[in-house]
């Protein structure tokens, strides 16, 4: 489950992010991402921001059915909470499935939100997988 701090809930954070965002394609779905800037209080965004990045998710009915279109949205939340601590705190990311997102299994959909949000230059590497050691550790 997705913590409500961590959700996007309106139509505005929405299509900023969709109109405003970098977005990268991925086989199953779209990722858009938008990081926050101190320019933005100009555009009348308000700076208040109450705990991390925040998801916001589309499923449309070219993924399926009801019960199908659930399904993917559960799933798509359960990786969204999975890769939080990776993210700068002043990201906005949206999900746009694609009918494909139906079939692929959660491991396969995790490694494409990875790599997609990779790509964008959001996702922060851990140094322990890297090999090395942060900088006030050595």
């Amino acid at each position: 489950m997705l913590p409500e701090p961590y959700r996007l809930h309106h139509r505005a954070d929405f299509s900023r992010t969709v109109r405003r965002g970098q977005r990268i394609g991925r086989r199953d779905f779209v990722v858009h991402a938008f990081t926050h800037t101190y320019d933005d209080v100009a555009d009348g965004d308000s700076l208040v921001r109450v705990g991390g990045p925040r998801f916001g998710l589309i499923v449309s009915k070219a993924v399926g059915n009801a019960v199908v279109r659930h399904r993917v949205a559960r799933r798509l939340r359960h990786m969204c909470a999975q890769v939080i601590d990776e993210l700068p705190a002043d990201t906005d990311v949206v999900i746009r499935a694609l009918p494909g997102a139906a079939t692929a299994d959660s491991a396969e959909l995790l490694r494409q939100l990875r790599a997609g949000l990779r790509k964008l230059g959001l996702l922060r590497v851990p140094a322990a997988a890297l090999g090395r050691t942060p900088v006030g550790e050595r």
